[in-house]
């Protein structure tokens, strides 16, 4: 494993977190949790590898790149990485793209995903090639799967972005309460850069959120959300 950490020397500024449950963290700024109260790494299976039909993609693939907005906790990564060791794509190779406002510390996300023994494997490997000052674009290749995760708005990262995404995952805090990770803006800049016949899914299922997807391009369905949530998001690129 390699790992390197470049083109910004002073660390992003942190958000303020609160522990609830013991592990789940709570964002002050924004008011929201990391991931559903029920099950995090259900809810990940549910909306995020559900919603783009993996791992059924995956088999005879080659390379398979996911772009997400908002790395948090890396629960979403550590769980898409067990299911490909699962799904033992012959000669695959997964690129798990992540754009992160607020990286979290090592030891934050160690005991964020220390609730789970399903990816205690790789929650210990995420772990110890976390950089200590996580900032700028931080690169680390496990063999089979190779995390990028940019540090920064998520407008920048993604224009800035040269990687071609066959996946997404949105996953930023409530539309409500961190719209600009919605926006048309940012929604359109998604779709250029998914490649044709590509895939999105978000818990999300506000109304400016689905149009914005609509205006974008995708072609947007509704689907039932988890643990009883009404309604999810997910979409194609023609």
């Amino acid at each position: 494993m390699t790992a390197t950490d470049l083109r910004q020397t002073q660390p992003p500024a942190a958000q303020s977190l609160e522990w609830q449950g013991g592990d789940m963290p709570y964002s002050v700024e924004f008011g929201d949790h990391f991931y559903c109260r029920t099950d995090g790494r259900l809810e990940c299976g549910h909306v995020f590898l559900a919603g783009n039909r993996l791992p059924g993609r995956w088999p005879g693939c080659g390379a398979f790149t996911i772009g997400e907005l908002g790395f948090g906790t890396g629960l979403n990564f550590c769980e898409t990485w067990r299911q490909w060791k699962q799904s033992s794509p012959n000669g695959g190779r997964l690129h798990f793209v992540s754009f992160e406002r607020f990286p979290m510390q090592a030891e934050e996300i160690d005991r964020a995903l220390s609730h789970w023994q399903e990816i205690d494997a790789e929650r210990q490997a995420l772990v110890a090639n976390w950089p200590h000052l996580p900032a700028g674009r931080i690169d680390v290749d496990f063999g089979e799967i190779r995390l990028t995760v940019v540090c920064g708005a998520a407008i920048d990262g993604v224009t800035a972005a040269l990687e071609r995404f066959d996946a997404w995952y949105l996953d930023g805090f409530a539309p409500s309460r961190n719209p600009d990770m919605w926006s048309e803006e940012l929604m359109r800049l998604v779709f250029e850069r998914t490649v044709p016949g590509g895939t999105f899914a978000t818990y999300a299922a506000a109304g400016f959120v689905r149009r914005n997807l609509a205006a974008a391009g995708f072609a947007v369905e509704r689907l039932p959300g988890f643990a009883g949530k009404r309604e999810m998001l997910r979409g194609d690129k023609p």
